[in-house]
């Protein structure tokens, strides 16, 4: 590590001795930063979500067929202020999802993950604790998310003239419950956390691989330009590495069951990626990236930089 490396470290803050401390301050800071994130971010959420469901029963067009042409129909049809809708259970989603990935990669990299005799920490060992932080994290949020989908949805539904579903985030909770048991606020688990995993191993390792990169090559220090250009790298690769993953995730949640639970249009993620690909294509595991990559981008930047902001104001050491 050479001396100007080593400058640059030496004037982060120290991290918290007390574990406990540490460790809950990061939680906190992580869900605040990413309910900041979501909030401005989330009608492209709702756009994403909308396109990826299009065309699924026997492969025929939805009626919009472009992320502008979406967004302006909910507007238009539905109100503006249903771009917003279900951001309620994504609140309730970050308080675990975003508090418990954060957490388990720090612990990861700082405590279980050894790093080089230079003190950097080689890549593959990064992308393994973003692929564990990610999907253990998502395995524990992952009611919360069934839920934001099927209020998402119902938007949607009542203008093709379809019953609604739900009325609200706890009557989405209690209907799943009714009709699949506990067993049933995961579903869609299976794509769901290996979207989480793909995403995470986008996000959080190339956040950090990238940070670390600029902080060793440049002359750049760990300041705001630092954490934007990270963050950058890190949404569309993200990006890029979830979407498949999230349209089966999304078409599962979304699916309607059977009396026991059971999916009425695929068995599992296989069946449903299969199938997706025989009827529409193999671009159409990529539907909805746009507003995927333009979501991501500046969730990642609004993310990381409060995230990076409050750590510093906190006088805690950066990511």
């Amino acid at each position: 590590m050479n001396q100007q490396v080593i400058e640059k470290l030496a004037i982060e803050p120290k991290r918290s001795k007390s574990l406990a401390g540490a460790v809950s301050t990061t939680y906190t800071v992580s869900v605040i930063a990413a309910t900041f994130a979501e909030f401005v971010t989330y009608p492209l959420d709702l756009t994403k979500t909308r396109l990826q469901i299009q065309g699924e029963r026997g492969g025929t067009h939805g009626k919009y067929r472009g992320m502008w042409a979406t967004a302006g129909g909910i507007i238009r049809e539905e109100g503006f202020f249903k771009l917003w809708c279900g951001m309620t259970p994504a609140i309730y989603r970050h308080m675990v999802y975003s508090g418990v990935r954060i957490v388990t990669f720090e612990f990861l990299r700082d405590s279980v993950m050894s790093k080089d005799p230079d003190g950097s920490f080689p890549i593959w060992k990064s992308a393994m604790s973003g692929v564990i932080a990610g999907a253990l994290a998502q395995l524990l949020a992952n009611p919360a998310d069934l839920v934001k989908v099927h209020i998402q949805m119902e938007g949607k539904r009542r203008l093709m003239g379809e019953p609604p579903r739900v009325f609200g985030t706890w009557h989405a909770f209690t209907e799943i419950v009714k009709k699949g048991g506990v067993r049933g606020l995961w579903k869609g688990s299976v794509p769901n956390v290996q979207r989480a995993a793909l995403v995470n191993l986008g996000d959080l390792t190339t956040y950090d691989t990238a940070k670390r990169f600029i902080l060793t090559h440049t002359n750049l220090p760990d300041t705001y330009v630092t954490h934007t250009l990270s963050s950058g790298c890190a949404g569309l690769v993200a990006a890029t590495m979830g979407t498949p993953a999230d349209v089966i995730k999304t078409r599962i949640m979304n699916q309607p069951t059977d009396a026991k639970g059971n999916g009425l249009l695929y068995k599992g993620s296989i069946d449903c990626l299969m199938k997706t690909v025989k009827n529409e294509g193999m671009f159409a595991l990529y539907k909805g990236f746009f507003p995927v990559w333009i979501r991501m981008a500046p969730w990642s930047l609004t993310f990381w930089l409060s995230f990076e902001k409050i750590r510093s104001t906190l006088v805690a050491s950066g990511f």
